[in-house]
């Protein structure tokens, strides 16, 4: 089983790294006022929590390393979409800001969230100032798509959001759909991939069509790396993956396996025991996992995953860029949605 840590990272990223860390750092120095810049430079590991420079890591930047290769899918330099790459990046550490004071999680990167150290009024405040940064970023960008680009960076932010919200609903209802729930997962995860594929490609004014293939790649890509993390958060070995095996359901979450084995026939003693109100215990946990996978959820997760690839490499399929580019974006989506499991 090969994990994030040990699979070779794609040259996509390393070139992503090299030409979007400097101009992060620098959008937030510029946009953010010395409170909130504190926030996000110590929740990006650019600092302590005191603001002395630390060497954390500060994440594999994957998304814009999306927007610059569809900058090149478009044939212009991918430094011409610098500002469209760093602002993607400034929406997603906003969505994480505040994900971790809904989640209540108080560790990120091996590290404390910054809402346990900084209070929750100020994460809350960092993750506001980073997406107003974001927004101010690419609206004043040079590129003859600019304008159009930053409503579609903001229409990618209020799906996720859209996602996010339906997400939190998910666990006051015991009717969740699957085709409710994929919905869920294409808001909550693929509209930010989805805008990641396409956002260099419009920012610097490629064929609409063009950019519509790159966005539609982004999505199924996205929905795909739900899939994954979902399966993960059943049947992960956590020395492997990092995520720990029954993880989503002592928390009772409505995941994708999940919720398509609640929606089969034979999801009587599954239901008895996962919607109630009184937590798991260990050896239900591996009892739901079981009748999960007995339903069909396990199997029916992995092909959709399988599904939504294939889907996504045809939209590469017709759309006309280089070959190089296009195995890039592949090598990209191999490495974010290779996880076994």
């Amino acid at each position: 089983m090969t994990t994030a840590s040990t699979r070779r990272v794609p040259v996509a990223l390393d070139t992503g790294m090299t030409m979007v860390g400097p101009a992060l750092r620098e959008a937030v120095q510029h946009y953010l006022c010395p409170e909130m810049g504190r926030v996000a430079q110590y929740h990006h590991g650019w600092a302590d929590a005191d603001g002395r420079p630390t060497d954390a890591w500060g994440g594999k930047l994957l998304r814009p390393a999306l927007v610059l290769l569809s900058a090149q899918a478009a044939g212009s330099p991918p430094a011409d979409c610098v500002p469209a790459a760093v602002a993607i990046e400034l929406v997603h550490n906003f969505s994480l800001l505040h994900d971790d004071i809904m989640d209540g999680d108080t560790a990120r990167r091996s590290r404390p969230t910054a809402w346990t150290l900084f209070g929750v009024p100020n994460a809350i405040l960092g993750g506001d100032a980073l997406l107003t940064a974001a927004a101010a970023l690419l609206l004043n960008a040079n590129g003859t798509g600019a304008r159009p680009a930053a409503a579609s960076l903001m229409s990618a932010t209020q799906r996720m959001i859209s996602g996010q919200a339906a997400d939190v609903s998910f666990e006051r209802r015991h009717d969740v759909t699957l085709a409710e729930c994929l919905e869920m997962a294409g808001n909550k995860t693929g509209a930010l991939l989805a805008c990641a594929c396409s956002l260099g490609a419009e920012l610097v004014g490629a064929d609409p069509a063009l950019v519509g293939r790159l966005h539609d790649f982004g999505e199924h890509v996205g929905l795909a790396f739900q899939l994954v993390d979902d399966l993960l958060g059943i049947w992960g070995d956590p020395e492997r993956t990092g995520k720990q095996a029954g993880a989503d359901l002592r928390v009772g979450k409505k995941s994708l396996p999940v919720v398509a084995a609640l929606n089969t026939r034979h999801a009587d003693e599954l239901s008895a025991l996962y919607l109630r109100s009184q937590p798991l215990s260990e050896p239900e946990v591996q009892r739901v996992a079981d009748l999960v996978e007995h339903a069909g959820g396990r199997d029916w997760a992995h092909d959709e995953a399988a599904r939504q690839i294939a889907a996504a490499e045809e939209c590469l399929a017709t759309a006309e860029i280089e070959e190089d580019t296009r195995n890039e974006f592949l090598e990209v989506a191999a490495f974010i949605t290779g996880r076994r499991f």
